[in-house]
């Protein structure tokens, strides 16, 4: 199994480095370098989270998400640098319309080993494979599959409770998160073993089950934790 978290740790690595050297040369006087001038480009973190959650989505929600990520850091950046004004207070209505589309072409590609839960929802269901999308609510789903497959968890400005002691691995599952200024919180049972392949940025993937021996059990978290948080327990 493919894990593309490694190389990109070496990307966002490379990049503070490169910032490092900079402002080291700076202080040496071996040139003019104000690292100050980098915050008018902040909005860069929006874009880079749009592009990661293009490129590891498996549907055409979750692209249409990252796109709307990508749009909003690229106006943004345009207007720090004075391109022309933009304001969200102005388009946050395009904004919910995204946020619509998404919501439907998520429905349309549900099929029946497959639930899609939005905002504030609380779903106890034995669905094989888990999509769970939280953006600026709340959900709590309960899964008791005797085959548990994974799946993915979205959290963006919302949060997500997704309880697994019931469930059951036959062997691995593999559970992709994403979590964007919002939290995830998963609960295993005790004999589940977790390997935790996820990435955080501004954030924090932590993992508080008590380690096991290895029972042939395996849940891989996999994703992206970026200005939020993921938490797996037993």
């Amino acid at each position: 199994m493919s894990d593309s978290q490694p190389g990109r740790r070496v990307i966002f690595g490379s990049l503070i480095i490169v910032v490092g050297v900079l402002a080291l040369f700076d202080k040496l006087n071996i040139f003019n370098f104000n690292v100050f001038s980098l915050f008018q480009f902040w909005p860069t973190i929006i874009v880079v989270i749009g592009i990661l959650k293009m490129t590891e989505s498996k549907n055409r929600s979750n692209v249409l998400i990252g796109l709307c990520f990508v749009a909003v850091g690229v106006a943004m950046m345009i207007n720090n640098l004075g391109i022309f004004h933009f304001s969200l207070r102005d388009w946050w209505p395009v904004i919910l319309i995204a946020v619509g589309i998404s919501v439907v072409l998520k429905d349309r590609s549900t099929n029946n080993s497959t639930g899609t839960y939005f905002s504030g929802d609380e779903n106890t269901n034995s669905n094989v494979n888990l999509d769970i999308t939280a953006i600026m609510a709340g959900n709590k789903t309960v899964n008791s599959s005797q085959d548990f497959k994974g799946g993915d968890v979205i959290a963006i400005m919302g949060g997500v409770d997704l309880d697994l002691r019931a469930a059951v691995i036959q062997t691995e599952a593999v559970l992709n998160v994403w979590a964007t200024w919002g939290g995830i919180e998963i609960k295993v049972p005790k004999e589940w073993e977790v390997v935790n392949r996820g990435m955080a940025i501004l954030g924090g993937i932590e993992d508080k089950t008590i380690p096991v021996p290895a029972s042939g059990k395996r849940l891989i978290i996999t994703g992206n934790a970026i200005m939020g948080g993921v938490v797996i327990k037993n």
